[in-house]
């Protein structure tokens, strides 16, 4: 079924040049929509990306969540996440795309990016309007971004990678979030495993006491851990990751429902429909109809 999913663009499937690697890419935001119309429609990356607005307006949706364009917003997604796009007039600002592999290759720390509440891969976290005051410092950084990620400078990408953890760090400044905090808190390190695991194993496991084994904790422990730093339970963390990629895989309108069950491993469509009809207040089929478009 894999070849039947949404599209799933790489940064080199974007952008080919003799100057930039296939990993990385940045540019203006509005020569990238020039060049790249049909992305406006659902689709996953398999890279990183964040995107600054300057102005314009419209709106964007991650993983079905949608925001207004306003300027001084950043939205940052992580890969496999389904986005879209609806614009009013034309949107200034800037975009950026990396691989894993892009900034790994340069820091000590493989799991640098986890640090970032904007990098969590859950939707409301990611979408951030900076204050008037930093968002000179940032547009800074980004027209310099893009000036060294399209220049046949030596050691351009280092310079560009520099630049990135800046903004990261100058961002996260002005979020409310004390990174130094989240990567010694012990209960958010443990949901961080936990989260993981919901996307490794989430078609298989879809009870609370699964990942608890799994992380030699209790089921009780994982319910109460859980509630502390997301307000949810783990039952209602590992069901929404069911319901998130149900909704992934329903904007493909070449999949069909019994096919969706399948892939999510319900025991029949008619247990699926009644699942997602009961946390989402419609059928898959209405989901579908309000998503997809001709």
């Amino acid at each position: 079924m894999s070849n039947q999913h949404l599209p799933t663009y790489s940064i080199h499937n974007l952008k080919e040049s003799r100057f930039s690697p296939k990993d990385f890419m940045a540019d203006y935001f509005p020569h990238y929509l020039e060049e790249h119309k049909d992305l406006r429609f659902p689709h996953k990356h398999s890279f990183y990306q964040f995107v600054y607005f300057s102005g314009g307006g419209g709106g964007h949706s991650i993983d079905f969540v949608h925001f207004p364009v306003e300027p001084g917003q950043l939205y940052f997604m992580v890969p496999g996440q389904v986005h879209s796009w609806e614009f009013e007039g034309q949107p200034d600002g800037f975009i950026v795309n990396f691989s894993e592999q892009y900034l790994s290759d340069f820091l000590a720390n493989s799991r640098y990016l986890e640090q970032f509440t904007f990098f969590s891969g859950i939707a409301q976290e990611q979408v951030i309007v900076l204050p008037a005051s930093v968002r000179p410092a940032v547009q800074d950084l980004l027209a310099g971004i893009v000036r060294e990620g399209n220049a046949a400078t030596a050691l351009k990408d280092d310079m560009v990678r520099a630049a990135l953890v800046q903004l990261f760090i100058l961002v996260s400044r002005h979020t409310g979030a004390d990174a130094a905090k989240q990567t010694t808190n012990y209960n958010t390190i443990v949901l961080r495993n936990f989260q993981k695991l919901i996307d490794q194993h989430y078609k298989e496991k879809k009870l609370t006491k699964d990942y608890a084994a799994m992380l030699y904790i209790t089921p009780n422990h994982l319910n109460a851990l859980s509630k502390d730093v997301t307000g949810r339970s783990a039952g209602e963390l590992i069901r929404d990751r069911v319901l998130l990629e149900a909704k992934r895989l329903l904007v493909n309108a070449k999949l069909t429902i019994s096919q969706i069950a399948n892939e999510l491993q319900f025991m029949d469509n008619s247990y699926f429909s009644k699942f997602f009809k009961k946390y989402e207040g419609i059928t898959p089929e209405v989901f579908r109809k309000q998503h997809v478009k001709n």
